[in-house]
């Protein structure tokens, strides 16, 4: 907060904000929102009679039938259930979901206020384009006609990966599916969401160590731990919710709290120990808490001999982090560093927990290796209490990414390759031939066409560059023409200086979202700017997946308010413009002709999606998750009697098998505790069987009644057969590991096996399908068998602390691209330049470079528990834009003074790119010397100037701002183009 609210009344900001024309006298609440729904939302409500909103009384409620209906808070991804009142079709109320195991009936202000998310006024009402320097209302007819069009003709001129189609963590699981499903029909990899810079260092590298990745345990099972190390996340403002589940074991157990963040944070306010790291030291100070636990014996042995492999030469690197070098990294005294490991090695099983705090780095996929390899050494994974719980921010950035909108992978983590395409084109019932002609086809180095269906795209973090990049540099044969921003803000990236550029070079920039986002103010074009308005996710139904693999159902609370369509039919009306609709939608449903069966998605996605296990989860199980709420236990989340009996809540993935199976999903990731079948796990064989002669299957360790004691790699139809149990197959499973394996006579879909007494099996039947494997046998039959024998269908290995294909095999710490500590520079270097997912990527080239002297103090960014992502749609509602009605830097008392700042004064804040903002100072100690901290989820403001004026109509939010990412600089993670937001310079002086 930056000011006291006085009363109820918000006061004028001194920037400008249009809450302030709100009258003075007041309405009672129900009677707000009832009239809010019926016009057109909430300060028309108030502009109507005059003033704020005050408690309703009994005598204002809504009269008639209200229907309750369920459905799940879109502003994180912690899954709270949000119970709707409706009355007459309108949303007129709300209540936490009391039964949900996940918020127990609590919310934070952002999920008690989603109602005006739907019911806001701010939204976009109907299509609209810029044309002349003027917005203009169009038809939804003409918007895709044009739209269409222009696609088309660049298209032709320039290939399919001339057009850019950037897609959603808030989109529901069925979308995103179909979202990723577009894409590789029009013929690009150019696809990608929000993971790509939030958490996809954690996925690169969580899944690289052992198997998948995403959070190992759940919110729940932190009520099992027995100490709570959180690095590089906020939860009390970011996933407030979550925080009831942290308490409870703080409380039950007496669980110490260690929270490592360069800023003194409200979840730090919580600790028993708190760590103020300098940012961008994450590995350093991992090892330096490493170094005590070797050193002292204090790791579990016989996990790290059975389970782990690559340990001794983590212990290699360790043994050069002493606590004086660790202390002259971190700013972090090494006996602070012994008294956490000490603390973690008597308080076990603990969990780790972080957030974008650590992965937002030039070595991100470094920093959660060594938060991986720290649980490994204390024997914490696979257990209750333990494992390495990784909160997610959009409500389905979890089921976005498992669903494949990214630029490297297709759904399910398949990846690019011919097989992974092959496995697809069947499930889609595709010709593979056409698919492959939808992509362009270059001239490889060798003078090899090469299809570029199997080449990465270029991820969202550098869109800029896809259009401002010399093409000669570029792995594609032209730029980026057209853009398509589809429910993403782009305030939350950075370098928005060279942002505005590209935008402004484009031919055609499409933005689809229920808001406008800063997308429409950012650059100064005149034309080419189409608004297409998107309906929330509470005019739709589906799936969404929470930060623990769990998947719920969301039911529609309320038809599309104003001309706003549900995604997935505006993906019908471009597939049907662009004339492959017929083939897109050909095993799906359709209600009308743009209009998809949800559940037939979530059908289609259950027959490809054996990887990770989104096979098991059917739409009738997961409603009746959502319907039996109150059955779950609030801990272990399986279900104790009624209709879900032994079940997890939300059938948390891996649910193997077809739903016929009843598995009843994976509660905890590789605890070897369970059986498979009742949801217990190894860890994943994904990475050979042997290295460098060593063995990397489980040593005589294996999944309680497993048939096979000791590690095994993963099933394929030979391993049955050498076990002898491929008799066990069905023949209708047989048929469809034959269509797998490409034998021709089962290449129609038959699932008939010929008359009776007749095999129609070829004598080397075996022999041709001995390579399918359990992630390509769409009948599931062969992770059936697998399970029968309580057996992981993808086998029994050991965790690598050590990637081999990674540029750091063992995580080290490099400095940041731009470091005010030249010492350490260099000491600890960043990479040479490389290129890789398309482009030309810096590092070297620019750290080289001493900005220092100039810019001496540290930037870095994070959340507000007031708003969310972008801050469109929450600056956007007036109960959450009251709370914080100003862009803010937060500096540190000495900086401050040794600047001549004073509290509440406006700043400008300079990255050494040449970004500024004009902000309010906050002068705290949250922040250290020398640091300086400031949320992105504000914009509408550039370098200064106010933008409100170039928003459509009634469509720009209560509250506007500078983003932070203006004055954010360059830098991307070296596996998976993570930008770097933690740890970059800036220069600050009073405005």
């Amino acid at each position: 907060m930056l000011r006291k609210k006085t009363n109820g009344v918000a006061r004028r900001s001194q920037r400008t904000s249009i809450l302030s024309q709100a009258a003075e006298t007041s309405v009672d609440r129900r009677t707000f929102l009832r009239g809010s729904g019926l016009a057109i939302g909430g300060l028309a409500a108030i502009s109507a009679t005059g003033g704020t909103v005050t408690q309703a009384s009994a005598a204002g409620a809504v009269n008639g039938a209200v229907d309750l209906v369920k459905s799940v808070c879109t502003h994180c991804s912690v899954g709270c259930t949000v119970i709707a009142e409706v009355s007459n079709g309108v949303w007129t109320g709300q209540e936490p979901g009391w039964d949900s195991p996940f918020n127990l009936g609590a919310h934070c202000a952002k999920g008690a206020s989603v109602r005006e998310h739907a019911h806001g006024e701010r939204r976009l009402k109907y299509p609209m384009k810029k044309e002349g320097g003027e917005w203009k209302r169009i038809s939804w007819e003409q918007a895709i006609d044009e739209v269409g069009d222009q696609m088309m003709q660049i298209r032709e001129e320039s290939g399919p990966d001339s057009v850019y189609w950037l897609g959603s963590a808030k989109h529901n699981n069925e979308q995103a599916y179909l979202f990723r499903k577009f894409a590789a029909y029009w013929g690009t990899n150019n696809v990608d969401h929000q993971a790509r810079i939030c958490h996809s260092t954690t996925v690169a590298g969580v899944a690289n160590t052992w198997g998948y990745g995403a959070m190992t345990n759940s919110y729940n099972d932190i009520h099992n731990s027995k100490a709570i190390f959180i690095i590089g996340g906020n939860p009390a403002e970011a996933h407030p919710v979550s925080l009831l589940h942290l308490l409870k074991a703080k409380e039950q157990n007496n669980a110490p709290v260690i929270v490592c963040d360069p800023r003194f944070t409200r979840t730090a306010a919580h600790a028993d120990e708190y760590v103020r790291l300098r940012p961008g030291s994450d590995v350093a100070l991992v090892w330096g808490i490493l170094y005590h636990l070797f050193e002292n014996g204090w790791e579990d042995k016989e996990f790290i001999r059975t389970r782990v492999w690559g340990m001794d030469q983590i212990k290699e690197e360790v043994a050069k982090w002493t606590p004086e070098e660790v202390e002259r990294v971190t700013d972090v005294p090494g006996s602070q560093l012994k008294r956490v490991a000490r603390t973690l090695a008597n308080n076990r099983p603990g969990t780790v927990i972080w957030c974008m705090g650590g992965t937002q780095h030039t070595t991100g996929n470094n920093n959660t290796r060594a938060y991986c390899i720290l649980q490994l050494a204390l024997g914490n994974m696979g257990a209750e209490g333990g494992g390495t719980n990784i909160f997610r921010g959009h409500d389905n950035v979890q089921g976005a990414t498992d669903l494949g909108v990214l630029s490297h992978t297709l759904p399910g983590y398949y990846g690019l390759s011919a097989g992974a395409w092959a496995h697809w084109s069947r499930v889609w019932n595709e010709d593979l031939d056409w698919l492959k002609g939808q992509f362009e086809t270059v001239k490889a180095a060798d003078g090899k066409d090469k299809n570029l269906m199997n080449l990465t795209g270029i991820p969202v973090s550098r869109w800029i560059d896809g259009i401002l990049e010399d093409k000669e540099n570029m792995d594609q044969p032209n730029n980026v023409r057209a853009m398509v921003l589809w429910g993403h803000a782009p305030n939350s990236q950075t370098r928005m200086k060279e942002m505005k550029t590209a935008m402004e070079k484009l031919d055609m920039l499409v933005v689809i979202d229920p808001f406008p986002t800063v997308s429409a103010v950012l650059h100064d074009r005149e034309d080419g700017v189409y608004l297409l308005p998107a309906a929330t996710q509470f005019e739709t139904r589906g799936s969404v997946t929470a930060s623990n693999r769990s998947i719920q159902w969301r039911d529609k609370i309320m038809d599309p308010l104003f001309e706003s369509k549900p995604d997935h039919v505006i993906i019908a009306k471009l597939a049907n413009k662009f004339g492959f609709g017929d083939r897109l939608f050909r095993n799906i449903e359709m209600e009308d002709a743009e209009t998809p069966n949800i559940e037939s998605v979530t059908r289609e996605f259950n027959a490809g999606m054996w990887t990770v296990g989104y096979t098991g989860q059917s739409p009738e199980r997961i409603k009746l998750h959502m319907a039996n709420q109150h059955t779950f236990d609030r801990t272990t989340l399986q279900a104790i009697g009624g209709p879900a009996d032994g079940d997890y809540y939300g059938m948390p993935w891996p649910c193997w098998g077809t739903a016929e199976m009843k598995h009843p999903g994976t509660p905890n990731l590789y605890d070897m505790s369970k059986p498979v079948s009742e949801g217990g796990l190894t860890f994943r064989a994904r990475f050979g069987v042997e290295r460098d002669g060593d063995n990397l299957l489980a040593e005589g360790v294996y999944s309680k009644n497993s048939d096979i004691q000791d590690g095994y790699p993963e099933f394929t139809y030979q391993m049955l057969k050498d076990l002898g149990w491929h008799t066990e197959l069905t023949d209708q499973e047989k048929a469809a590991i034959a269509r797998a394996a490409g034998i021709p006579e089962f290449q129609k879909g038959q699932d008939e096996v010929g008359e009776a007494g007749m095999s129609p099996f070829p004598s080397d039947f075996d022999d041709k399908v001995a390579k399918v494997n359990w992630k390509t046998d769409l009948s599931g039959g062969i992770q059936r068998v697998a399970i029968a024998h309580e057996c992981a269908p993808f086998g029994n290995a050991k965790a690598r602390a050590v990637v081999w294909t990674f540029p750091d095999p063992v995580p080290v710490h490099r400095e940041p691209l731009y470091s005010n500590r030249r010492d350490l520079v260099a000491d600890y270097p960043t990479y040479e330049d490389r290129k890789f997912y398309r482009l030309p990527t810096m590092y070297a080239s620019i750290q080289k470079n001493d900005f220092s002297k100039d810019y001496p103090i540290v930037l870095t960014s994070g959340r507000l528990v007031e708003y969310e992502g972008g801050g469109d749609e929450t600056r956007s509602n007036p109960w959450l834009a009251e709370l914080q009605q100003d862009m803010f830097v937060e500096i540190n008392p000495r900086d401050a003074n040794d600047l001549g700042v004073r509290d509440g004064a406006q700043v400008w804040v300079e990255g050494p790119e040449g970004g500024k903002v004009k902000v309010m100072a906050m002068v705290t100690e949250r922040v250290g010397a020398g640091v300086a901290f400031m949320p992105f989820h504000f914009g509408g403001h550039f370098e200064g100037e106010d933008q409100r004026s170039k928003y459509p109509d009634g469509a720009d939010p209560y509250v506007l701002g500078e983003s932070t990412n203006t004055a954010q600089t360059y830098g991307y993670d070296s596996v998976t183009q993570m930008q770097e937001t933690k740890a970059t310079l800036c220069k600050i002086w009073s405005a």
